[in-house]
């Protein structure tokens, strides 16, 4: 009797954990399902293969996301910083003769100290983070487009090429890419004192500084990861199209909220499973690969990622007032 009292104690536990990513995992099946009814080319392995193609790219994003909302903050920037990296590399690369791996290593950097740049501001300066990014958006993307002159850059070599575009035993390097991201992020957030730290800062930050956190630290940190895997991103954009321009990346911000936010991370911080955030975005990647499929207006279809976005914080802040 005590057994099956412990189990169901379990059972309930894990339930009340992860209900929100149980329940966007039914919800990716019915859309797939629907889907499916709707157009006879969704469930064909090629099409498959595309949809999770495309949602690598906006699941890196949104994994360096989930840091930052988790941390009770947001990133309004992250399509720019991409434009910032993919741009200035595919510049270096082919018009000054840069080696690849060195052109990554530099699209990285520049991730990186773009998104630390905004943590320094916001962590010194308290100025909130989303009037700092806000800016960023503006100010990176300018960056890039004043360094490369506005101009696009074609040919990449073969090493970036294949990143974005080649495949591993049929698995597309981009997906392995995502995974390995994944895997990453969840180490990072559970097993280490810098995960531990993040949750404390979002869930009440005076708390955090009260026991000893080096908050500034911390968020500097989260928004350099950030910044990172938005060089990550930016890379495997540049090798799926053969080409980098300083224009890419509009909206990337949005999709990578709304897959957060999707997959039951707090908007308010202080609570986030990081695997709900890849659902979130494969979600995603399945929504826009329908609407594609039947030929909706990209008008339309920024229309029902708008409602999407509303709905999914809606949910989160009913959920934390029922609470």
């Amino acid at each position: 009797m005590e057994i099956a009292q412990i189990n169901k104690l379990k059972n309930n536990r894990f339930f009340e954990t992860y209900k929100t990513q149980i329940s966007t995992f039914i919800a990716l099946i019915a859309i797939g399902l629907i889907l499916s009814l709707m157009t006879d080319k969704f469930l064909t392995g090629k099409n498959l293969l595309s949809v999770m193609r495309q949602s690598s790219i906006n699941s890196i994003l949104a994994a360096g996301m989930t840091f930052v909302i988790i941390s009770g903050g947001i990133d309004l920037s992250v399509g720019a910083i991409v434009a910032l990296s993919t741009a200035i590399m595919g510049d270096l690369v082919v018009n000054s003769g840069l080696n690849p791996f060195m052109g990554m290593a530099v699209a990285l950097l520049l991730g990186v100290i773009a998104g630390s740049t905004q943590g320094l501001i916001i962590a010194k300066v308290k100025i909130p983070p989303f009037i700092v990014t806000l800016g960023g958006m503006t100010v990176w993307r300018g960056v890039a487009l004043e360094y490369v002159n506005g101009s696009n850059v074609y040919g990449l070599p073969k090493p970036l090429i294949w990143l974005g575009g080649g495949d591993v035993l049929g698995i597309p390097a981009p997906v392995l890419m995502a995974l390995l991201v994944y895997l990453g992020a969840w180490f990072l957030l559970k097993k280490t004192k810098f995960g531990t730290y993040t949750y404390a800062i979002g869930g009440n930050e005076v708390a955090a500084r009260l026991s000893g956190i080096n908050i500034d630290k911390i968020l500097v940190l989260i928004y350099s990861l950030n910044g990172l895997l938005c060089g990550v991103s930016g890379i495997l954009i540049a090798g799926r199209i053969n080409a980098t321009s300083a224009v890419v990346g509009v909206g990337y911000e949005l999709d990578a909220i709304a897959a957060v936010a999707i997959g039951g991370t707090s908007m308010s911080g202080g609570k986030g499973i990081i695997w709900g955030t890849l659902l979130g975005a494969l979600v995603m990647g399945v929504i826009r690969n329908g609407l594609n499929l039947m030929r909706v207006s990209p008008y339309y279809q920024q229309i029902i990622i708008g409602v999407v976005i509303v709905g999914a914080v809606s949910i989160d802040a009913l959920r934390r007032s029922r609470k």
